[in-house]
């Protein structure tokens, strides 16, 4: 799979090949079809552990302070778009319909939400509140990071600032 994802990370989907990938892993076509049937269900592994991998660098402990730990996970998170750039506008953009790649990407986001909603100390309305705004900054960073990656329109500064004044603005509102 570190074959598969360093091509990923570096190349558009579609010049990507399953064929190249065996080969500079040293593995027969077969032997990657039979764990993987397709180009797809190869990028979803290899996205699914991303995730997994991300989620194991972003935990939360609601002693410290949660603006600090979002802004390191956040960091966490934009390293990983810039060294794999290419894989993370396929997931969002070429495979943005797939919906192998939706829960890849629904069920980090699920647990990125649920990580934040357990430390803001909150119950009742003001929970629910913050689990929604959480939520769609959630998405609205997904979102503006992909838009950077793809047009760079902005610097990687400008995107956190706004990403993090963003969830500073919503949370003081909840």
């Amino acid at each position: 799979m570190d074959t598969g994802a360093w091509l990923f990370a570096t190349r558009p989907y579609d010049e990507v090949h399953v064929e190249e990938v065996a080969e500079q892993a040293g593995v027969s076509r077969a032997n990657l079809y039979r764990y993987f049937p397709s180009k797809r269900d190869l990028f979803a592994a290899i996205y699914r552990r991303a995730a997994d991998d991300l989620l194991a660098v972003n935990t939360i402990d609601p002693a410290g302070s949660i603006l600090e730990q979002v802004s390191a996970g956040l960091d966490a998170h934009l390293d990983y778009f810039v060294a794999n750039r290419q894989t993370v506008l396929t997931a969002n953009r070429v495979l943005s319909g797939d919906p192998m790649i939706q829960a890849i990407i629904s069920d980090e986001l699920a647990e990125l939400r649920r990580r934040l909603i357990d430390a803001v100390v909150c119950d009742g309305r003001r929970r629910a509140v913050a689990a929604a705004t959480l939520h769609a900054w959630l998405v609205f960073v997904r979102a503006l990071s992909v838009d950077w990656l793809a047009e760079q329109n902005f610097t990687r500064t400008e995107l956190r600032d706004i990403c993090l004044g963003a969830l500073q603005g919503a949370l003081d509102r909840t």
